[in-house]
């Protein structure tokens, strides 16, 4: 599965839940860490067990949870509470390393066989530059097995740890620290080759900001977007699936190199194309759900 959008929402919330699982989101992300008050954690936690229990058919829509910081108490109250109904996923906040990831792959086995669930099918989702240390470290997501589904990034987090006032210029664009961050992430996640998913866009009325931030985002190479209301959900979706345009010609790239098998450069309409072209236009055939043939 490559999620194009993954949508958060409130563990504590009945009515939040129930609409989300119909907002069309590729995942569900059910919150047990900002979006949760201290006193509420404990009941947000069988909340979300009881939410996972009751929608098993996940055909449609994965059921992810974000546990809370695995360097505070809570994450394994989160852990315990919830793995036994099987969530899809879990979504891992401010991740300091790939050491970070790979404890929680620990964890997630022994839950895994103590429930009798299946050996690694629950994924983890680092959320990777939410602290300043974590900046430093982005290199080695490799490392962390079959468990990682792919890297995302925060910014409000980092804002706050370094003392930033603002994360984004007048105009919208992020600032030069937040833009690093951005583009560590899109690295990370090519080096250990899992997808890379983009941040929040913070304002859910906002949607021609939203759809000129998709649209960038999968230019530059991101799979994904996180989304934080469900009216971001339908925009996500659309703009994360390869236009009728990009899905002929990379039908058109592929099957100019099966006519001239052997040969590593190539002219289409003008331009050379070569092997990374062929690259790209098998991955664009494979984020549009169509097989080369």
């Amino acid at each position: 599965m490559t999620a194009r959008s993954l949508l958060f929402v409130p563990g504590d919330s009945d009515r939040k839940l129930a609409r989300g699982v119909t907002a069309g989101a590729d995942v569900l992300i059910l919150d047990l860490e900002d979006a949760v008050a201290p006193a509420q954690k404990a009941a947000a936690r069988i909340r979300v067990r009881e939410f996972l229990a009751a929608h098993r058919d996940r055909s449609k829509t994965q059921l992810w949870v974000r546990i809370n910081p695995l360097d505070t108490p809570e994450s394994l109250d989160d852990l315990a509470t919830v793995v036994s109904a099987g969530p899809d996923g879990v979504v891992q906040p401010k991740t300091r390393s790939a050491e970070d990831v790979i404890r929680l792959g620990h964890y997630l086995d022994a839950l895994e066989k103590a429930y009798a669930l299946t050996p690694g099918h629950i994924q983890i989702l680092p959320v990777a530059t939410e602290t300043p240390e974590s900046m430093f470290a982005l290199g080695g997501f490799a490392r962390c097995g079959r468990r990682l589904y792919g890297v995302t990034w925060g910014a409000e987090d980092l804002s706050a740890a370094i003392g930033g006032t603002a994360n984004k210029e007048a105009d919208g664009r992020w600032t030069q620290p937040y833009q690093l961050a951005r583009s560590l992430c899109l690295f990370a996640a090519g080096a250990a080759k899992v997808a890379a998913i983009d941040t929040l866009f913070v304002d859910f009325r906002d949607d021609g900001g939203l759809r000129a931030a998709c649209a960038e985002g999968r230019r530059d190479g991101f799979a994904g977007k996180l989304a934080i209301h469900p009216d971001q959900v339908a925009a996500i979706n659309e703009c994360f699936v390869p236009s009728a345009q990009e899905i002929e010609r990379a039908r058109r790239v592929i099957a100019l190199f099966r006519a001239n098998e052997g040969v590593a450069a190539l002219q289409l309409d003008g331009q050379m194309v070569d092997v990374p072209h062929l690259r790209q236009a098998e991955k664009t055939l494979a984020r549009a759900g169509i097989q080369a043939v």
